[in-house]
């Protein structure tokens, strides 16, 4: 739809949403242009009314905490919805079943669980972004993976129905699964095992200290960029690289880590472009050196 005719048809939800929003601050590599709508979702009821108004009309885009996401610098054609307050909630359902809403960070269902002598959600602590990016990837560390403590989703489609879909209903694979792609995710429900609060902790530490180690912290990094190759290789994706690019390549301020070779790092002000010639041309070595071709765990808007 052309911009006028949405902003007729959205000018009853006020200041949440946002012509021409600019996306480079809601993203951790500090990369992005704009959204031509951003809509910033207060509770159920609005985005129920949103998504039956653009009635699929559009594409949408969801953002959360805005770890894992390269977003390109020409305006995004569509609409970009962010869930606010009402899905950051997390509650006891019974002692072992815990529903938290998409919106709610992963390391905060990881301490509400150790809070509640849950064990099961440790790995959840070293894992950036929030609790719908991780379903929507089947996001993991340390052996353990989403799949492993799902139960159920609650989410809504791009017209506003609302559907819940059981974890045994869901095809589960490395880093994916086959939910539609057009879902968005409202709440999950999680099972874990009740244990000792310190032991929970002693491990979450653990942890911690070993991402610490080996991972870098406080730059401009989305996490992992490509998905480890295991029906290629038993070889991790860190190692492929550093067997196939020297750590010295960038283009612009757009580099890779020297600490992990599979995080890649905005060093100032690199654009999409750059990042975006790092990840392919990387991938391209690799696939040269070592025939294994490697896919993306970063989810790029274009």
């Amino acid at each position: 739809m052309q911009k006028n005719q949405l902003k007729d048809l959205l000018k009853d939800f006020g200041s949440n949403v946002v012509f021409d929003q600019d996306l480079k601050k809601k993203n951790w590599f500090n990369i992005g242009g704009k959204s031509k709508v951003f809509f910033r979702a207060d509770n159920l009821k609005d985005l129920v009314k949103f998504l039956q108004l653009l009635n699929n009309q559009e594409r949408i885009f969801i953002i959360g905490a805005g770890s894992n996401t390269l977003i390109s610098d020409d305006t995004f054609d569509g609409v970009v919805i962010k869930l606010s307050k009402n899905f950051n909630r997390i509650s006891l359902l019974r002692e072992d079943v815990i529903i938290s809403g998409s919106a709610v960070l992963d390391k905060s269902l990881s301490e509400f669980a150790a809070q509640n002598n849950l064990s099961g959600f440790e790995f959840l602590s070293c894992i950036p972004g929030s609790i719908g990016g991780g379903i929507r990837m089947n996001a993991g560390c340390f052996g353990k993976e989403f799949k492993d403590i799902l139960i159920s989703i609650q989410a809504i489609d791009n017209r506003g129905n609302l559907i819940t879909i059981p974890s045994k209903k869901i095809n589960f694979e490395y880093r994916n699964n086959d939910i539609p792609e057009d879902l968005i995710f409202l709440s999950a429900s999680f099972k874990g095992i009740k244990s000792d609060v310190q032991k929970i902790n002693s491990e979450i530490l653990k942890m911690k200290i070993e991402k610490e180690k080996n991972q870098p912290t406080k730059i401009k990094t989305s996490g992992s960029t490509f998905k480890n190759p295991i029906n290629q290789t038993n070889k991790k994706v860190w190692e492929l690289i550093r067997e196939s690019v020297s750590l010295d390549t960038k283009f612009g301020d757009a580099c890779i880590s020297n600490k992990h070779s599979n995080f890649f790092v905005n060093k100032g002000n690199a654009t999409f472009k750059d990042m975006k010639k790092l990840i392919d041309f990387v991938s391209q070595k690799v696939f040269e050196k070592t025939g294994v071709k490697l896919d993306n765990e970063i989810k790029i808007l274009e």
